[in-house]
Parts: C-alpha cells; structure tokens; sequence
C-alpha cells in the first residue's frame, strides 16, 4: 500500500505552474528547526504504576529538538518496511544497517513536522476524507474496501489515515520551502531549446536506481574523507558482484534507499548533466563510476533505456482566459466560514453590486488579486482538475459556484475562449518544466539536509 501513500501525496500537487502560487504560509513564517537553546532534561522511559511489577514498557530512542522518537515507534516502522520490502522483493540489508537507515528517516521526518507546525501547516479532517476518497476511486475500490485491505495487511485504519495526513503535510511544506522558490528564467528556457535542438544523439529516457552516501552540512575534510571512503567501498562490493537494491538499502541517504534506490524512468533532458554524462556512456545494467554533488557521492545504475517519445504533431488547442478569487482555509478562516463568504461575494456580483476584479483585489489571497485575479490565458492541464473541471463548465462571462481545491475555494470567471496553435508555447512551458523538475531533485535534498542538520538530535543509549 506504500504507493497509495504516493498517490495521496500526489493529489496535492498543481498539475501546472499557472497555479502552483495559489498555496502560501497559513501562519507567519518560523525559523526552519533549530537546537534547543538547552538540552531537555533526561527521560528514563515510561514506567507502570508502582503497584506493577516496575519494569519498563518503552524508552526513549531519540530526542529530536523538544520531541522524542521512542523504540516502540522505532520498533513499529522497522516491522512495517520489512513486510513492505518482502511484498515487493527487495533483499533486507542487516537488522542494524536497517535500523539505522529508519531510525535516520525518522528524525529527518520529526525534524520536518515540527517546522511544518511552526509555519501552520496543517490538513483538516474534511481534506483528508476527499484524498483517502480520491486513493479508493483511484485503486477502483470503495473506502470500506480500503480499509477493510490496511487492516488485513496488519496496518489499523486509523493509523493509516493519520499518516496520510502527516505526508499531505510534508507535501505542502515542501511546496512552499522548496518549489516556490525555484526560479527559471527566460534566459534559462532558450538556453535550453537551443541545447536541446543542437543535441545531435537521440533523446533517450532512462530508468535509473541511486545509491546516495549523503555529505553532512558544514563537513571536515576529514568527514568527507571518511563519506568517500564509504562510497568507494560501496563502489567496490558493487563491481565485484554485490546486488545494487541490497547495497542502496544498506547503505544509501536517499529518501528511496528502502525501495532498492529506485528513481525510475527519466527523461535525460530532465538529469544533471553530470549525471547524463556518465549515463550515457552505459549498456543496461552497468554502473557509473563515484559522482560528486553538492548532496554528496552518488553511484547510478542504468536499469534500461528507451528511445524518447516522438514530438507530436502541432495541434490546436482550447485555452480559456479566465479570473478568480481565492480564499484560503487557515486557524482564522475554516472552510465553511470560506464558502459563506463566497456565496456572498457571487449574491454581489449576480446583483451587478461589484466588480469581479474589485473584489478580487480586496479579498483574493492569490498572488494574482493585483490583477484583479486574472490568471490569462489557461491550457488544459495547467491548473488543478476540479478547477479546469469547473472552469470548462462555464460559458464566457459566467461565475462559477464556490469550487474547492487543495489550496482553498475559488470564484472562477470565464472571460473568453480560443483555439490555437499553442506549440511554441506549450514547448516553452515543457522546457520551464523540465528546468524545473532539473532543479527539483537537488534542492530538496540540500532543504532536508538542513533542516536535519539544524535540528538538535541526541541519541539514548539502550539502558537509558
């Protein structure tokens, strides 16, 4: 069920950039995880009522800055990834390097939630209903069903849903710590289709697994001497046969390490061209040489290739222009205050008592209320699938009814349609997108790192 997890997550996500500014910070901004200015004071465990024998139940593993990971959790993830990596037949490294690698995963996932609540980034319960709804609809099944497969698998329903709620979380903060602040500049984009038209070899795409030994933040040479030396012996168990998923369970800091370092199929164009570099130079199942990133030494191997999909033919295509107004569900608006006030704002703007882009100005919490919420001239897949649903719906000059998405509720307004030749401006935005997805991968890593590494960790030995 780990990629329904996928799926829930997904959901979040715009499918475009037009929209993808539409989230913001529900509560002022808070400094990214931090040391405690002291170090708490110790915990011995939890221990039953005197009357009891007195012997402990569960102990602390891990103090993660004013938070604690207990072993009992620790023993609980351990359990589910291993049925996880026997359903899908990735070889488990060593008990130790196991815990090791999940116990890792659990600060970093500690550390993220607890700046995720500083900032007020939370997912209500009528949000986290419609994205377990929409994973049902999506593996063909009724909610009962779904529920009725997690607790046969071991896994309580209630436990399920509350990780959802927790990577929804982790999503939106990522979002906004991460993806709203990649930039790609025109110039960028006509570097690129210039690159790209002058490449002479075939576009290829790849399919790709990782092994990523992580360099710390602020590092000694010695450190980074000491993470080379494990890539190199990482390197050298793989050439003299070691098998690759084994190895990235093992050993990888990739956040894919547990599913065998599985990247999967990627387009070349949308690689580091240090990575492209050595790929290119492999058959199927070969392995490129250590490659040093800023995140630190990575070991990938080609799975397979495949030649690249053919440009499709220019087509015409329907854009409509259309406006909006956005109010965001926050701890001082929820989402039935949020709808009322749209209604109310529709009964104006039926009754010709305002202007659509008057009011967008003074209540929209889109960047684009400057504009009086216009959005310009939108292409199908550039904004989310319940707004382009009801968006399509509409004839020019007609207000929708209060839509939800995950980033609020909207007033859409159509304000005209066209079918055009969008080819060189869909290939421009394809180009943006693949910069972008370039940047992504890297960012996010270099983001996790520092909150990890901002964040104080004290490890309790097991007889604390």
């Amino acid at each position: 069920m780990h990629q329904l997890k996928i799926a829930a997550v997904l959901l979040c996500a715009m499918s475009g950039a037009t929209t993808s500014s539409v989230w913001a910070q529900q509560a002022a901004p808070a400094a990214a995880a931090k040391p405690a200015a002291a170090k708490p004071a110790p915990v011995q465990g939890f221990t039953p009522p005197a009357s009891s024998s007195g012997k402990t139940i569960d102990s602390i593993a891990v103090v993660v800055n004013d938070d604690v990971i207990t072993r009992n959790e620790v023993a609980a993830r351990i359990k589910s990834v291993e049925q996880r990596m026997k359903a899908q037949n990735v070889p488990l490294p060593d008990p130790a390097d196991l815990r090791r690698q999940l116990l890792e995963r659990m600060i970093v996932e500690r550390a993220q939630m607890q700046l995720a609540k500083e900032m007020g980034v939370r997912v209500d319960d009528q949000t986290l209903d419609r994205a377990i709804g929409r994973i049902a609809e999506q593996q063909k099944m009724t909610i009962q069903d779904l529920r009725n497969q997690m607790e046969k698998e071991g896994t309580p329903f209630a436990t399920f849903r509350e990780e959802i709620r927790d990577e929804i979380i982790m999503q939106r903060l990522r979002e906004h710590e991460v993806d709203a602040k990649i930039q790609i500049s025109d110039s960028e984009v006509d570097n690129f289709l210039a690159a790209e038209k002058a490449a002479a070899s075939e576009q290829v795409e790849m399919n790709l697994a990782q092994i990523l030994v992580r360099i710390p933040e602020n590092s000694s040479p010695e450190q980074i001497a000491a993470r080379r030396a494990r890539a190199d012996e990482v390197s050298r168990q793989l050439r003299t046969g070691a098998d690759f998923a084994k190895m990235a369970a093992t050993y990888s800091d990739a956040s894919d390490a547990l599913s065998g370092g599985d990247i999967g199929w990627r387009d070349s164009n949308r690689l580091p061209p240090l990575f492209t570099e050595q790929l290119l130079k492999l058959k199927p199942g070969q392995i490129t040489p250590i490659i040093k990133s800023n995140t630190g030494f990575h070991i990938l191997k080609l799975v397979d290739r495949r030649s690249a999909a053919e440009a499709q033919a220019v087509a015409a295509v329907q854009q409509t222009h259309a406006r909006h107004i956005l109010l965001k569900v926050t701890p001082t608006l929820s989402a039935a205050e949020a709808k009322r006030k749209l209604v109310d704002l529709k009964e104006r703007l039926d009754n010709k008592a305002a202007k659509f882009e008057d009011l967008a100005r003074l209540f929209s919490n889109d960047s684009s209320a400057a504009k009086g919420g216009d959005l310009g001239w939108l292409a199908p897949g550039d904004t989310m699938p319940e707004f382009e649903t009801a968006m399509n719906a509409l004839k020019p000059g007609q207000v929708s009814e209060p839509i939800e998405t995950s980033f609020g509720f909207h007033l859409i307004e159509v304000l005209e349609r066209k079918s055009d030749d969008v080819s060189k401006e869909k290939e421009r935005n394809a180009a943006r997108n693949a910069l972008r997805e370039r940047k992504l991968e890297e960012a996010t890593e270099s983001w996790a790192r520092e909150v990890r590494d901002r964040a104080y960790v004290e490890f309790r030995a097991d007889d604390q």
